[in-house]
């Protein structure tokens, strides 16, 4: 397969100011992409956006992936400025340390409502431009997708959602040239990892990431596993060898059902009789 060249294409990223976004801005703007950085903090991405060059290929914008109007204005906002979209990352994402039956509610839907809702908005939104350009969509999943650690309920429900909605959405735009892939890095040092250490239970539960299953990678290596994902458009990407085999296992089926269960216009055929509402009931 011959690389997707990320010279010249606009990259839309969410979280773009967390530890993973701006590592990945640096390493997308090196290899000459143009960047459209989505924050909360509409002070930290023109900050962000004015390190990484001149408005003309990087300019912030504030949106909450909890918030589809929002979102919807960023990113039509940055199509509009650069021209286009190619590319979309969903990266914006929360943690949690708590047992299900001690968990706030408040906390459970926040989690939720961030990790998996905030991929389905920013993928909603997004669509129509990076379908214009048969681009590619990516969202920042985990290895917590397979692997399923306690304490962590709503975390790795919202990151094996997403695993799941990017296969779903996958077959639903291949008929129009655009990729849809996940990423699955296992522990590795952000801010959000510095939280976990800092909590009393997180530290007893990973014993602070030094060694054995848990032992954290370098952040390198997922950013650079990241972008040649990106470049190869590819549907599943997983930074280390050593977690390939779990991350793939679940998913050894799926290339049979994408390929035989859903055959020559099915797809495209029930899209255009389904319902805005989702489904007809009685």
């Amino acid at each position: 397969m011959s690389r997707y060249q990320l010279a010249g294409r606009t990259v839309l990223i969410t979280g773009s100011t967390g530890g993973l976004g701006s590592a990945v801005a640096r390493a997308l703007r090196d290899r000459g992409a143009n960047l459209a950085l989505v924050d909360l903090d509409a002070d930290l991405a023109q900050r962000q956006a004015s390190e990484l060059g001149p408005e003309t290929v990087a300019r912030g914008w504030s949106a909450d992936v909890r918030d589809l109007d929002s979102l919807q204005s960023a990113v039509d906002a940055a199509a509009e400025h650069f021209g286009r979209i190619d590319v979309v990352i969903a990266n914006a994402g929360v943690g949690s340390m708590a047992p299900l039956e001690t968990i706030d509610p408040a906390a459970w839907e926040r989690i939720i409502d961030i990790n998996l809702n905030g991929v389905w908005r920013t993928f909603r939104a997004a669509l129509p431009h990076v379908k214009s350009e048969r681009g590619y969509m990516l969202a920042v999943s985990s290895m917590a997708a397979f692997v399923h650690s306690p304490l962590n309920g709503p975390y790795v429900a919202s990151k094996a959602g997403v695993w799941a909605l990017c296969d779903a959405t996958r077959l639903e735009v291949r008929h129009h040239g655009v990729g849809v892939g996940s990423v699955h890095p296992t522990f590795f040092k952000t801010p959000m990892m510095d939280d976990v250490h800092s909590d009393p239970a997180g530290n007893t539960l990973w014993g602070g990431n030094k060694s054995g299953l848990w032992k954290m990678i370098p952040l390198e290596t997922v950013v650079d596993a990241l972008v040649r994902g990106i470049e190869r458009r590819e549907d599943l990407i997983v930074p280390t060898r050593t977690n390939a085999l779990a991350a793939r296992i679940p998913g050894l089926v799926r290339p049979f059902v994408d390929r035989f269960g859903f055959r020559g216009t099915t797809i495209p055929d029930a899209m255009a009789q389904a319902s805005t509402s989702g489904w007809i009931s009685r």
